[in-house]
């Protein structure tokens, strides 16, 4: 949108917990009717601090406000048995609603391929769910493709997705 302030990349810090925590409820909440046992899977969105000690957490900020944020796991880093050692994988994306078009969700997954591409990942995986509509969306735009059904989360259906890329 014009005139509107750029977004920027960084590091996590642990004083953005907080921040992170209120995004995670602003962007998640409205996926709650389709949980078996919302108050349960929110508990587990929130535990940002855990999070950050298991994977690499970029936060996108404009006008120095964290907006958004993604998990990045690089290959051979701990992650769920659905995804290959090798893999590069992609957590957690979520940004704050009332920021949604300037292109925060695409920085902040174009940041994970390049941290991917860099380290030789030739795959980058994550999963999401057909409630999300538009994030498959945008994965898919960006070259992921669905590749198998996972088993459902307190209720909802997840994908697995992966996108093949030069390393």
């Amino acid at each position: 949108m014009p005139g509107e302030a750029a977004v920027s990349l960084r590091p996590y810090q642990v004083r953005d917990a907080p921040r992170l925590k209120q995004i995670v409820t602003l962007a998640w909440c409205q996926f709650a009717p389709h949980f078996s046992d919302w108050p349960a899977f929110e508990m587990r969105l929130l535990q940002i601090e855990r999070l950050a000690a298991q994977v690499e957490l970029i936060v996108a900020e404009v006008e120095g406000v964290p907006a958004g944020f993604v998990g990045y796991a690089g290959r051979g880093a701990p992650k769920a048995d659905f995804f290959e050692p090798g893999w590069a994988a992609i957590r957690m994306l979520s940004v704050d609603p009332a920021m949604r078009g300037r292109g925060i969700g695409r920085a902040l997954i174009a940041a994970c391929l390049v941290r991917a591409r860099n380290e030789g990942a030739a795959v980058v995986a994550l999963h999401t769910s057909p409630i999300m509509v538009q994030a498959e969306r945008m994965y898919l735009k960006l070259g992921f493709a669905r590749v198998r059904a996972l088993p459902e989360l307190d209720g909802v259906s997840y994908y697995l997705y992966t996108k093949t890329q030069a390393a």
